[in-house]
């Protein structure tokens, strides 16, 4: 049997328990309204077709073979959504399909939610955008590099509170609460729209703190299911630089980033890596874009930071230069940004520790405007694709003492 007969084979079989699995979760639907996790609507008659499916006991070595060249040959999406749906057919194809599929910092491809959490790609920046939907006031983010063949990533809703602004950051755009299985995290500012922090769900590294804001206490007006362990975990900070004396120009910007050391970016660093999903209700496939592991190990962590023992990563924006004959201030976006904004701007790595290195000059975050309410987003290693679009978020508030 030829590779290529081999592949048809298991596409038409993993159809066939797609849609088992479908008829199974939509029969218990219609028996009972009561809420139910999605383990519970994987009953018996899927994982019995599960087990009887010939491709669940293939021999480990033929598993591994055939796995690593449907990785191999789909190197994007839509195309890559194979490799998804072959980690979704059983534990032993999640097992074999995870071991192949490596973080986006290595190979740079952006394949399970967990990638969203990992740093970018060491050589180069992944080319995403953001849409803005001012009624909705919502923010969407997309892998790629026009809507056309984009592929959805994150989403953020904007909620004005009275002393400061919070933009809630979610998986999924059905649902864009805290209290939402979805939910990762989010970012709030102060009331000035001067200063901003960015709060991860579960922890971005190992010793992590949890903040102790008005969400996670007791007196909170929204009530955190059990099964949602989201926490705030602050691992940025941003501020912009008040603009006192009124004159026009960019604005002045920097970041600490909490949970990545500054060794990051030099030859050998690592910046911390999480790897699971801690929140049980996260572990379910149906509620989300694209798959999410079922496994609930601890052991979520690739690489530790302590931030008392190691100097923060800051980033800081990269300084314009005045253009004589446009009159304005430019930026070299190499073709990613068509339209002048105040919201425009670069990324690098601060040069306060020292001399400016080619690492420190490297941009690490671009974002600029593109059209009425579209927007570019390219990031690169040592941050991750939440981290870069909740910093690009806060560039959308309104900020009056800045300008």
């Amino acid at each position: 049997m030829s590779f290529k007969s081999i592949i048809q084979d298991m596409r038409d079989e993993l159809g066939s328990i797609s849609r088992k699995g479908l008829e199974v979760k939509l029969g218990y639907g219609l028996r009972s309204t009561s809420r139910r996790t999605v383990h519970d609507a994987l009953g018996p008659p899927l994982v019995d077709a599960l087990s009887q499916s010939c491709w669940a006991n293939m021999p480990p070595e033929l598993l591994r073979d055939v796995l690593m060249r449907i990785e191999e040959a789909e190197g994007w999406w839509p195309q890559r959504k194979d490799v998804v749906a072959c980690a979704g057919v059983c534990r032993s194809w999640r097992d074999t399909m995870k071991e192949i599929v490596k973080t986006p910092e290595v190979s740079g491809k952006l394949t399970f939610p967990i990638s969203l959490k990992q740093p970018g790609p060491r050589d180069f920046p992944l080319q995403c955008f953001i849409r803005r939907n001012r009624s909705t006031q919502t923010y969407h983010l997309y892998l790629g590099l026009n809507e056309d063949d984009g592929k959805f990533l994150l989403a953020a809703r904007k909620c004005r509170r009275p002393t400061c602004t919070d933009y809630l950051i979610s998986l999924g755009t059905d649902d864009m609460s805290r209290t939402s299985a979805t939910y990762i995290g989010k970012l709030r500012s102060n009331f000035l729209g001067t200063k901003f922090t960015i709060y991860d769900a579960q922890p971005p590294h190992a010793g992590a703190m949890i903040s102790r804001s008005h969400s996670t206490r007791g007196g909170g007006s929204e009530q955190i299911s059990p099964k949602v362990l989201a926490g705030n975990y602050p691992v940025a900070h941003i501020a912009y630089e008040l603009n006192v004396s009124g004159s026009r120009g960019p604005r002045k910007m920097h970041c600490v980033m909490d949970s990545i050391p500054a060794s990051a970016i030099k030859p050998g660093g690592v910046a911390p890596t999480q790897i699971e999903f801690l929140h049980a209700s996260l572990d379910s496939f149906a509620s989300v874009p694209f798959f999410r592991s079922k496994s609930s190990r601890i052991e979520c962590l690739s690489g530790s930071f302590s931030g008392l023992n190691e100097e923060k990563l800051v980033l800081k924006n990269k300084n314009p230069r005045w253009h004589a004959q446009l009159q304005c201030w430019c930026l070299n976006f190499r073709g990613r940004v068509t339209v002048a904004s105040v919201k425009n701007f670069q990324l690098v790595a601060s040069d306060e520790i020292g001399s400016v290195s080619q690492e420190q000059e490297k941009v690490i975050l671009q974002f600029g405007k593109v059209g009425k309410d579209l927007f570019t987003m390219d990031y690169s290693y040592p941050i991750s694709a939440f981290q870069a679009f909740a910093i690009c978020l806060s560039s959308f508030d309104t900020k009056i003492a800045c300008e």
